[in-house]
């Protein structure tokens, strides 16, 4: 018995009552309408963002390739980099060898602490330039749903602010309203004052 009191008490608005108006139920439409599309649109746009994300880091993997190349010149580090941090990359002057066979040059971000002569990785993009590391398989799930996740809470945002912004408008529109019955109704029970 007590679920059905909280049903009828969550569905007042579609309640017949003497004193219900034709805003009350437009706003309960809006209410549900806003929900749903929260529910349904968040989920549908977090889902393809998080799909197109991932197809789009697939991509990289398979664009980029990694060789084998030898560092000609690393450019001096700046202030800050050094022996305390050993996992900061600096731009240096790479030469490897391309699938075809020939010897390329380039600059490329290499490990802190290569010195002319060493052998490094070096990515390549599908025109034989070098860039940088795809994320790997599990780094770009992870990042394609945070992705996902914050395309779905600003969908979920958006909608939200535009059905707060409609019953906004519903109650500037109902004070208007009450405002106009009063100025009927109010000199009826009592004098106004100058």
């Amino acid at each position: 018995m007590r679920g059905t009191k909280r049903v009828r008490q969550l569905l007042w608005r579609w309640r017949s009552n003497p004193l219900r108006r034709h805003d009350d139920v437009v706003e309960a439409w809006i209410v549900l309408a806003v929900w749903l599309v929260i529910a349904i649109g968040g989920t549908l746009t977090g889902l393809l963002t998080a799909h197109a994300a991932d197809a789009s880091f697939a991509r990289l993997r398979h664009e980029r390739h990694s060789v084998q190349a030898v560092v000609v010149s690393a450019t001096t580090p700046t202030a800050g980099i050094g022996a305390d941090t050993p996992y900061d990359r600096v731009q240096a002057t790479v030469r490897w060898t391309a699938t075809d066979g020939s010897t390329h040059t380039g600059r490329a971000l290499v490990d802190y602490g290569h010195r002319a002569g060493s052998k490094v990785v070096v990515w390549l993009n599908s025109k034989e330039q070098p860039t940088t590391q795809p994320p790997t398989a599990s780094a770009a799930a992870a990042e394609a749903a945070c992705l996902g996740a914050a395309a779905a809470l600003a969908f979920g945002g958006l909608a939200f602010a535009a059905g707060r912004l409609t019953q906004w408008r519903l109650d500037q529109r109902r004070y208007d309203q009450w405002g106009r019955e009063w100025d009927q109704v109010g000199p009826q029970w009592r004098r106004k004052t100058t």
